[in-house]
Formats: C-alpha cells, structure tokens, sequence
C-alpha cells in the first residue's frame, strides 16, 4: 500500500504542471454578433391549393367529331387542337352563301338598270307635264314606276349583305370546327370521343392553368388588417416544402360561424410541384413587421430563474443575464440583457466559467436571418 501511494504522489507531481498549463491556455470558442433583425408574429391557417384559372372549354359551333387528339394529363399549349368536326356540310353551306352572293350581285345589276330606265322615264314625263303634252295620270304613272324601281334596288342591296352576312357565318362555322386550347393548361377531362355529335355550348375538355395555381385560406377576421400585397407569406406542404406566396385578394365575405374571410394567395415559386386541392399551412402575419435584436439560440444557456449568455469582453467569457421573447429561426427576441453588436460564444459555452480567458476559433457569425415567429 505505501508503495502505491508513492506511485501516485509521483504521478500528480509529473501532471500537475500540465494541469496547470491547460488550465491556464484559453478555451475554444465560437462566437456570433447579436444583430438586429425584421419579424412580424404569425398565426398558423390551414390553406388549399386551387386553380386560378380553370376552364370547361367548350364548341362553338356544332357537329359530329372527326379528331380528338388529347388525353386526359396532356400538356397543351394555347392553340393547340383540343378537338376537330366533320367539316363536309359546313363546306357546303359555304359554297352556298358565296353562290347566293353571286346571285345578289346580279340582281344589283338588273335593279340599277332598271331604276335607271325608271327615273329617266320620270324626268321626261316631268318635262312633258309641264308643256301639258301629257296628262296627269301618266305622270303619277311614271312616278310610281320610278319609286319601285328604287325599292327593287334596296332590295337588292339588302340581299347582297345577307348573302355577305351568311358567307361570314359559314366562314366562321367552318373556322371554328376546330376546338383549340385557350391558353397553356394541363388537361384534367375529355367530354367527347370521335364519331359524337357535339352540340354547340357543350363541353369538349376540361383545362387548368397550373401555372396560375393560388392558395386560399380563411383568415381570422381579426387579422385581415395586418396583411399586405408587399409582404411575403410563407406556406408549409405536407412533405415540408415550403413555398413562397404573395396575397393577391381580399374576398369581401365573411363567414359568420368561424368569423373568417377567405384569402387569395399568389405562389411565388414554381419550382415546387403542388397540385389542386393539396392542404398546405400558412404562417400568416398578425401584425406589422418590426426591427428586433436577436441572439442565436445556442448562445443561450439556462441559468438560475433564467437564460444567460456568455459575452467575449476583451478576451474573456463574462456571464449576461438575458430576457428573451419570441423565437425568430433559430434565434430569439431579445428584450433585455444585450446590445447590438455584443459578441457571444454559440459552441464551447457550456464548459465556461465567468471571466475565463477564451479564444475565439474565428470570425463571429453574421446576422440570423430576417423571418417570422409562430
């Protein structure tokens, strides 16, 4: 026994100096700046993802479908052909109307010559009634002959702009025989097959603008005066993609049971694949941005009755009692205890004692990053 106290007498006489030194060499640390930043306090609101632009495309025109080029899932681009009709009968009744335009065209010749014969008849009656060469009653005949000849003729200046009218509407029967997508659009139904007759105003396909996807919520009444058009709102899938909207509308209806009014998002990202009907969760603002100081989370460190923080004054971890508020990211609000620009130690804090000497490992942190808290 008292050979293995001396053993182990030696053994601390050889260590202590070591002790001693690494005792004495300052602890490693990283250190961050506590720094302003901008935060608006949000309440969660559940969301759903809805067309902003969806349509039931429908023919305008009627016929039987020769061609239905499309399946439900095609991407179309706006022009493409979404269905075609049998275009024979619409032919001929083009042919029709440009021959009915031929003939009124003719008939516009017969009219002028003979309202030309009438009125020249007329002027010489006229003539002839005044040097009492012919009597009275031949002149009212050659009036009478003058004024139908002129109604002949209206007639059949009307008759030709019916016949231009019907060639106009053949035309655009036989042009709109093709259906054709009103803009870009995923096709989400087909309402026709080919060899079905397709009224005029029924529905050929269904498209959806993906787009021009918006989210809509019911917003808490109470907080619909804290949103703005230039103010980011930030929502949360179900998979944990986040994506970034815009508020678009303020629809002016409430719904008097949960005292809420629906809201229209824009989404900002499309890089994100959402689709129609998904759920998504909205941190919407409930107050106006404002400047706070924020201090890293892991500069806190739990202390009696509270936090606290290690602050590097020249070189040294002095201990700050710290009151903090809301979370912000990965920091908090401070409401006392530091000052911008105040250096803390984030890593190596819990092995501190106050006043030891500490060697930062490199440049403090930067700033947390600007966001909203729950």
């Amino acid at each position: 026994m008292l050979g293995l106290a001396r053993y182990a007498l030696i053994c601390l006489i050889i260590t202590l100096p070591a002790l001693a030194t690494a005792q004495g060499r300052p602890a490693g640390v990283t250190t961050a700046v506590v720094t302003t930043s901008t935060m608006a306090e949000t309440v969660a609101v559940f969301g759903e993802v809805v067309a902003g632009r969806e349509s039931a495309v429908a023919a305008r025109v009627g016929g039987v479908a020769q061609d239905v080029p499309i399946r439900i899932g095609d991407v179309v681009s706006a022009g493409d052909i979404l269905a075609r009709l049998d275009t024979e009968l619409l032919q001929i009744e083009l042919a029709q109307a440009e021959a009915q335009i031929a003939i009124a065209e003719a008939g516009i010749s017969v009219s002028e010559a003979r309202l030309d014969r009438a009125e020249k008849a007329f002027r010489r009656a006229e003539t002839l009634r005044q040097n009492s060469t012919i009597a009275e009653a031949q002149l009212e005949e050659r009036a009478s002959d003058f004024a139908e000849a002129r109604g002949a003729q209206q007639e059949a200046l009307a008759r030709i702009q019916a016949s231009r009218n019907a060639v106009e509407q053949a035309r655009y029967r036989l042009d709109n025989a093709v259906v054709r997508a009103p803009f870009d659009a995923v096709v989400l139904d087909v309402a026709t097959e080919v060899g079905q007759f397709i009224a005029s105003g029924s529905q050929v396909a269904t498209l959806i603008d993906t787009s021009a996807l918006e989210i809509e919520a019911n917003v808490p009444a109470r907080y619909v005066s804290a949103l703005r058009m230039d103010q980011p709102v930030t929502a949360t899938t179900d998979i944990g993609d986040t994506v970034t909207l815009m508020l678009r509308a303020i629809l002016p209806t409430e719904f008097s049971a949960t005292r809420t009014r629906p809201v229209r998002f824009e989404v900002q990202d499309t890089d994100v694949v959402i689709a129609v009907g998904q759920t998504v969760t909205l941190d919407v603002p409930v107050s106006a941005e404002r400047e706070v100081l924020v201090v890293p989370k892991d500069a806190l460190v739990q202390a009696q009755g509270g936090w606290s923080v290690f602050v590097n004054e020249e070189g040294k971890a002095m201990p700050r009692t710290v009151e903090i508020g809301a979370a912000l990211n990965n920091s908090f609000e401070v409401l006392s205890g530091l000052s911008e620009g105040d250096e803390v130690v984030v890593r190596g804090n819990e092995r501190l004692r106050p006043g030891q000497d500490i060697a930062p490992s490199g440049p403090p942190q930067g700033a947390a990053a600007t966001g909203s808290n729950g």
